[in-house]
């Protein structure tokens, strides 16, 4: 499922190096505009909760064929069809790893959108990096920065990413280590079998995920009569309707489902699924999503 590429400024490109020099070219306003998003919620922020020597709760995640039978939660597993473990964490310093989708689908911006949707998911991305950082929180982001702690978190996120240019669709996992948070920023318009490919990797890794959803208005309510032609800006496919709200209905219900079935795979692992729509504040997503990570560990996330 792609956004209206009809409404897409500024127009998409496939060269991942000319898409890297865009992003880069928005991360001073971005930086600034992270600042002053901050500045609305840091009152209510607080240090997430440090953990003990391994005996609370960090999340459940699929049994990997190998480990003991001993570390099965039977009463969970018998749910659903699928057989899950009881990780506890460790006493160490967890890392909180950020990612904001660089697809070009997170250009759209529609009339009913107050900024692109790229533009909403760095400025979330870089806030939580400021708040993080002034927590003392370790951060890292795949494929830019290695795990640091620093009070200017922030900055030198932002500096990485301006001197960036590997752009990949979703991000490398490989280096994120055991019972470390990741803070994932998209319009998760991928393939749904794709994201969660990526997801099940990571609850088998050990990895806590909370989901960012970036959402134009329109990509919502559909709001579209008559001859339109849509465009998909990941693959520049056309689709000419003549009569566009004849599609909604159908185009609505497919919306809906995939968020609904994300959601209700984080909701089964204990992560969290936000919902920012880009007519509404990007502090509304950094104080649920906060809520979500503070939060008991035996708690367990679901859809905001």
């Amino acid at each position: 499922m792609a956004a209206f590429g009809a409404q897409v400024q500024p127009v998409a490109t496939t060269d991942a190096l000319a898409r890297a020099r865009q992003r880069a070219a928005l991360v001073p306003d971005l930086l600034v505009e992270a600042r002053r998003v901050v500045n609305t919620v840091i009152t209510g922020w607080h240090g997430r909760r440090r953990r003990g020597m391994g005996e609370n709760f960090w999340q459940f995640r699929p049994y990997v064929e190998g480990e003991a039978l001993s570390r099965i939660d039977w009463r969970r597993s018998a749910r659903d069809d699928h057989t899950y473990v009881r990780d506890r964490e460790w006493e160490a310093a967890h890392t909180v790893w950020l990612w904001a989708d660089p697809s070009a689908s997170m250009l759209f911006q529609s009339d009913l959108g107050e900024v692109a949707k790229e533009w909403r998911s760095l400025v979330i991305t870089l806030a939580m990096a400021e708040l993080l950082s002034r927590s003392g929180e370790r951060i890292a982001y795949p494929g830019i920065i290695a795990p640091f702690a620093a009070r200017n978190g922030a900055e030198r996120l932002a500096a990485a990413l301006v001197h960036s240019t590997g752009v990949t669709a979703l991000p490398d996992i490989a280096g994120i280590r055991r019972f470390s948070d990741i803070i994932l920023v998209s319009d998760f318009l991928q393939p749904v079998e794709e994201m969660q490919e990526l997801l099940e990797r990571l609850a088998k890794h050990g990895v806590r995920a909370h989901l960012i959803e970036i959402a134009d208005p329109a990509e919502e309510v559909f709001p579209y009569s008559g001859r339109t032609e849509f465009r998909d800006p990941e693959t520049g496919e056309k689709i000419t309707a003549g009569r566009a709200e004849t599609y909604a209905q159908d185009y609505r219900k497919l919306y809906l489902a995939r968020r609904e079935t994300l959601s209700d795979y984080c909701k089964r692992l204990g992560w969290s699924y936000t919902v920012n729509h880009t007519d509404r504040p990007a502090s509304e997503a950094l104080v649920k999503v906060h809520m979500n990570m503070t939060a008991d560990m035996g708690r367990r996330g679901g859809a905001a």
